[in-house]
């Protein structure tokens, strides 16, 4: 009997961080894409900003690199959980938010907790699917 199953992918976006911690950046599973928690940080230039918005653009341009080396996009994102270390700075994000889920409108969370690094301001976790 053969396994016909998808075989699993594994998607790095080189941070270090990726096989000291001993995780990826996305896991391909069939459909479904699973893009692990991202931040700001802009992997051309190894920077971080200090403005909470311009992160958390940031962090979607991350996840739409890692979804379209999936062959996805933004727009096949399912669920999204947010996670702030001060949760008054959602507001600030609410723009790039809309600009990036207006149409998906993915089921989502948002939640206050602390980050790994305190410049850290947004960390954004999605599950996508694709379709046909």
């Amino acid at each position: 009997m053969s396994d016909s199953r998808p075989a699993r992918r594994l998607i790095s976006s080189g941070s270090p961080f990726e096989e000291t911690i001993a995780y990826s950046r996305a896991v391909v599973d069939g459909d479904w894409i699973f893009v692990s928690g991202t931040t700001g940080y802009d992997y051309a230039t190894m920077t971080l900003s200090d403005d909470v918005a311009e992160q958390c653009a940031q962090t979607l341009r991350n996840i739409a690199a890692a979804l379209a080396e999936a062959d996805a996009s933004l727009a096949d994102v399912v669920r999204v959980h947010y996670l702030l270390p001060d949760g008054s700075d959602f507001e600030a994000c609410w723009p790039a938010l809309r600009e990036a889920f207006g149409e998906v409108r993915p089921a989502a969370t948002m939640m206050q907790v602390p980050l790994m690094d305190p410049a850290m301001k947004i960390e954004i976790e999605v599950t996508a699917r694709r379709h046909g």
